[in-house]
């Protein structure tokens, strides 16, 4: 009885963080579904060559979205018209860094772990990209040609009868369009973020939050001391826990801060501030159901490698300039209030949208 009461207490505090940035997330993709035209997207991210790859990338680091967060936006830049390479980019530059995460960093390590975290995040998500364009490419179906049977004029005077028409609603009176825009934009985003998007991301987002709430529960609270006592192995079981897990990136901070604190090394703590953020169970489902499995595979492979790299390398930088890691960290903890009724919304949401799709 007390497993199952952790267990739920466990999804409940999952749930309550990840539902805003779930929510901030869908709204923000709904916008940009009826602000930015698919042609731009798929413009500057469909083509399946390393610019379109670097574009999503820089695209997504400035944005202050989790990874949970930006499911919907990678799944709206997709039906868009994006590549697989641009999409994974996408998927793994925005959770790891943002804004808020930036300043989150360079306030608790520094400007030496923030600059970075930074450019190997950069690294890694246009790595992903570019593996991804090259073994996993868009198979497209070919639009079948126009019959070349030239189709009766009866119908032609109909068509630019309706054209015509169409043409001086916008021609004649301009404020009957924007009016139309105005009133319609709005419930389109919404219409769009919380019923197609959040319809399609419903199951793996159910599945996730269990099998994550598990996971937390099955974790020991000894980490720290796991990690110091089995040295360099600290990196593989530091991957062991953050890829599955949901952890958004600024939350992670304290997380590594107490690592580091506790006596793991810098590359071990910066291990999860990368692979802990940019995975977890919710988006491993929803990669597998966008992507495939191939890029899934590709999505994987390329953190947990980049992350063991990088770490590597951040503990080689620490030692060579006889850096204290823990001498870096100034941790502060911080709260949030709101992620109980958007906790509410969201079960709500796909509860609605599962029972509708059954029905």
């Amino acid at each position: 009885m007390e497993y199952i009461t952790e267990f739920f207490t466990a999804l409940m505090e999952l749930s309550n963080a990840m539902a805003p940035y779930i929510l901030f997330g869908l709204l923000f993709a709904g916008i940009l579904h009826e602000f930015v035209p698919d042609t731009l997207v798929t413009k500057h991210l469909g083509k399946g060559n390393i610019f379109s790859v670097i574009k999503a990338t820089l695209f997504g680091i400035p944005l202050p979205v989790c990874s949970c967060g930006v499911i919907p936006l990678a799944t709206s830049i997709k039906k868009s018209g994006a590549s697989k390479g641009s999409t994974l980019s996408f998927l793994i530059s925005t959770p790891i860094t943002g804004v808020d995460s930036i300043l989150a960093t360079y306030g608790i390590f520094g400007w030496i772990f923030t600059i970075y975290r930074v450019i190997t995040s950069m690294i890694i998500a246009i790595v992903s990209g570019i593996l991804a364009n090259l073994f996993d490419k868009e198979v497209t179906a070919e639009k079948p040609a126009f019959s070349a049977v030239k189709t009766p004029n009866t119908f032609a005077p109909s068509f630019s009868l309706q054209k015509k028409e169409e043409a001086s609603c916008c021609s004649t009176d301009a404020s009957c369009c924007a009016t139309e825009a105005k009133s319609f934009w709005l419930a389109g985003a919404l219409r769009y973020a919380f019923i197609t998007l959040l319809g399609d991301i419903a199951k793996p987002l159910i599945w996730g939050l269990l099998l994550g709430a598990l996971i937390t529960v099955a974790i020991p609270q000894s980490i720290s001391d796991m990690l110091i006592e089995y040295s360099w192995l600290s990196y593989l079981i530091v991957i062991a826990i953050a890829v599955p897990m949901y952890v958004c990136a600024t939350a992670s901070l304290p997380i590594a801060a107490g690592l580091m604190l506790s006596g793991v090394s810098a590359g071990a703590a910066f291990v999860f501030l990368s692979a802990g953020p940019a995975t977890n169970t919710v988006t491993i489902g929803v990669v597998k159901k966008m992507l495939g499995t191939r890029s899934l595979v590709i999505y994987l492979g390329s953190i947990v490698v980049g992350s063991l790299l990088f770490g590597l390398g951040l503990d080689y930088i620490f030692s060579a300039s006889e850096i204290n890691p823990a001498s870096l960290v100034h941790m502060e903890e911080e709260s949030g209030v709101v992620a109980v009724v958007s906790s509410v919304i969201l079960w709500g949401l796909v509860g609605y949208l599962l029972l509708r799709r059954k029905a």
